[in-house]
């Protein structure tokens, strides 16, 4: 046979073999993400299919994490419609459902400068390509109750939704130039497990943002957790409060006193912090068994029967005064984080999937406890930043750990109830909502700041 002809037929199989293998890839590629993560072992990328039971450290042991710090930007195919009523806004090619009517947009140009703008008036946006900024397999620290892909969760929608503002743009959060301007700094989070919550989601996206071997995590139960960046000098730690003022717990026959004129005992642990950040509001509205206290005490005096609004408020500005009085607001940025709401009654977060669309939707936690954080905090000496995330966390009964987020189906099973008993549809999954609270509380901090200094300017409620 002819030497030349041979080599002809060899570069044919060759060709062939080559299309067939691009064929697939491409075919493989074009599955939903729901069947495939990209996980890094060192320096070796592999694709493994959702299905398969990965240990935690598998994904976070590695020096060279994905890097979503950056966005990725991808330009549509089809000219963008202007018709944004009755339908919801899309930035990516994944079909969702169009039928339900979002916020509208606004149409006036948008500002770039966050100071000026209300960054909490705006409307959720789909953006699986931008979002989530981090897996939560990156983050071997995250608790049960916030870990929904670990404990099952089938869909993966929840964790692609942008909060964007009406009037303005609001900057994508930065893990580095976060870590930056913490340099040598410390950022105190002080409340329930909301703040937990909180805590959890931003210290994973800056765990996310450096090396595994450059941070250290301490958890010690659900009282205090701590996040250091080795390289920044900076920390973030958590300290349970849920009422802002103490509890006196008695664990024999003796009642649960809530002292409204004295703060958390953990209060020595604030001072001198760069950055706080205070929530509180839920366990003064729990009745019954959830109710925490059996007596307040006041001015020396224990009393049995005390409205809660007047109790609310006693607390609120015993809180307000002890940061009047040990605050400096020219070293310390103080945030206070509004109302987290659950999703209750008609609005149950069970077996849901997309957010709530509907403008009228209302809230039904008490509003007069609202009213009065932001009343004292309007009164107060110090300037204080107020995160008001509670409207457009309304809208997303979607993201709640529900059936996913402290292995519900073990309690269902041993109490033989049906699955919605269980629902916890007050805490949020991670990657998920908390993760835009961080990424307003990173919009405040850069918006008046520069790296060299966190507290240039302040701004009230």
């Amino acid at each position: 046979m002819d030497k030349s002809s041979t080599i002809d037929k060899k570069w044919t199989l060759c060709a062939l073999a080559s299309f067939v293998g691009c064929f697939i890839l491409t075919l493989s590629l074009s599955n939903n993400r729901n069947s495939f993560r990209l996980v890094s072992f060192g320096n070796v990328s592999v694709t493994i299919t959702s299905s398969e039971s990965l240990e935690p450290s598998l994904f976070v042991e590695n020096e060279k994490t994905m890097n979503r710090s950056t966005p990725l930007v991808l330009q549509s195919k089809e000219p963008k419609s202007n018709n944004t009523g009755n339908s919801l806004f899309v930035e990516n090619e994944k079909p969702v459902n169009r039928s339900t009517p979002l916020v509208f947009q606004s149409k006036e140009p948008k500002s770039n400068n966050t100071g000026n703008c209300n960054m909490f008036n705006g409307r959720w946006i789909y953006k699986p390509i931008e979002n989530p900024l981090y897996n939560e397999y990156q983050c071997p620290f995250l608790s049960d109750q916030v870990s929904c892909q670990r404990n099952g969760r089938p869909d993966f929608d929840y964790e692609s939704w942008s909060w964007e503002a009406n009037d303005c743009e609001i900057p994508r959060f930065d893990g580095k130039d976060l870590l930056e301007r913490l340099r040598g700094k410390r950022v105190v989070i002080v409340g329930d497990s909301m703040n937990r919550n909180q805590w959890e989601s931003l210290a994973c996206l800056l765990y996310s943002a450096i090396p595994p071997s450059r941070a250290h995590v301490k958890v010690q139960s659900g009282v205090y957790k701590v996040f250091r960046a080795k390289d920044y000098n900076c920390s973030v730690e958590f300290h349970w409060s849920p009422f802002l003022v103490q509890l006196d717990t008695n664990k024999g026959h003796g009642p649960n006193v809530l002292r409204l004129d004295k703060l958390e005992t953990s209060v020595h642990k604030w001072r001198g912090a760069d950055v706080m950040v205070f929530n509180t509001g839920h366990w003064w509205v729990h009745t019954g068994k959830l109710r925490a206290w059996n007596l307040f005490q006041y001015r020396g005096k224990l009393i049995e029967e005390m409205d809660l609004e007047s109790a609310f408020e006693i607390a609120m500005k015993t809180w307000a005064q002890w940061i009047d009085q040990n605050v400096e607001s020219t070293k310390t940025t103080v945030f206070f984080r509004s109302i987290s709401p659950e999703h209750k009654g008609n609005h149950w977060c069970h077996n849901v999937t997309q957010p709530i669309m509907d403008e009228s939707y209302e809230l039904s936690f008490p509003k007069p406890v609202t009213d009065i954080v932001e009343r004292i905090i309007g009164e107060m000496r110090t300037p204080v930043r107020y995160l008001n995330i509670t409207k457009l966390s309304g809208y997303r009964r979607d993201a709640h750990g529900a059936m996913y987020g402290a292995k519900k189906r073990k309690m269902i099973e041993k109490e033989g109830k049906q699955p919605e008993a269980f629902a916890d549809c007050s805490h949020w999954c991670l990657p998920g909502l908390p993760d835009t609270w961080n990424r307003l509380f990173y919009a405040l901090l850069v918006s008046n700041t520069s790296r060299n200094s966190l507290n240039s300017s302040h701004e009230g409620p």
